[in-house]
């Protein structure tokens, strides 16, 4: 088993601090961050915001050896568990990397997850439980243990399926529908008072119907649930698509208006 604890350390000075346990580690355990996300390929170097890795096995503090820009070497003499713990720099408002701030948090696995190395085939476990108090935890990973406010353990096949899973935290708005029998969820952030969600969720469900017609006639998609990640900014467009997932940015004034029938240009967009 491979666990992660997430905790959102400060959010003013946007860093997450992570710790990473490897129940059975080698006798010389390497460790390394991916430098690409899955979906967009190019080479990211999400490596440059982590600082202050520390390993211990027991009560015993180990040496850390960084081999290359983007790996490091433990060596592990003992049997016991080796937890890593260290802290990511989180200011990167995209969909590709990782964020933390006041109103609200976001990250792809690839900016925070070190992958052990032997390991990478396990069951990975997530935890999310130090956050602010009030916010919650949208995601497509697989849920173990999580409250009403998705704050809790999630749960991946292995290191591959962890990263391939975008996370948004805060105070979102939630909406569920159902395409051709998988329930999908709608998570819009940062959205103005009069956003018509019940009107977005309608045109995403035909549009989501439209596709599984077109490219799955038995009308079965290779997914059991899916998840549309929205934040909405002053003025910004785009989106990173996962297995089961997609990140978006979208202008909050081009969300559907409650009480506005007409299409605006920027809501067709």
């Amino acid at each position: 088993m491979i666990t992660y604890h997430i905790d959102a350390l400060d959010i003013h000075a946007h860093v997450y601090r992570i710790k990473l346990t490897i129940a059975k580690p080698h006798s010389l355990q390497r460790v390394s961050l991916p430098t690409w996300i899955p979906g967009s390929y190019m080479v990211r170097e999400f490596s440059r915001h982590l600082f202050g890795l520390q390993a211990q096995q027991g009560a015993r503090t180990l040496s850390v050896v960084q081999i290359d820009k983007a790996s490091w070497d433990i060596p592990c003499p003992g049997r016991g568990a080796l937890t890593l713990s260290y802290c990511v720099y989180a200011f990167d408002p995209s969909v590709r990397a990782a964020f933390l701030g006041a109103q609200r948090g976001f990250f792809n696995g690839p900016s925070l997850f070190l992958e052990a190395h032997g390991h990478s085939d396990q069951v990975h476990q997530v935890q999310l439980t130090d956050l602010p108090p009030t916010w919650g935890v949208a995601t497509a990973l697989a849920p173990l243990n999580i409250d009403d406010k998705g704050r809790g353990i999630y749960q991946a096949a292995n290191y591959d399926e962890l990263i391939d899973h975008p996370v948004e935290l805060g105070t979102f708005w939630r909406g569920r529908f159902t395409a051709y029998g998988v329930p999908h969820e709608l998570i819009v952030t940062g959205a103005l008072p009069d956003f018509d969600g019940y009107r977005l969720l309608q045109d995403t469900q035909t549009i989501c119907e439209a596709q599984i017609d077109f490219w799955h006639t038995d009308q079965k998609p290779p997914f059991e649930h899916y998840v549309f990640l929205l934040n909405a900014v002053d003025e910004g467009l785009g989106g990173l698509e996962h297995r089961n997932s997609t990140a978006l940015i979208a202008s909050r004034r081009d969300l559907p208006q409650q009480g506005r029938e007409d299409l605006s240009e920027g809501y067709l967009g």
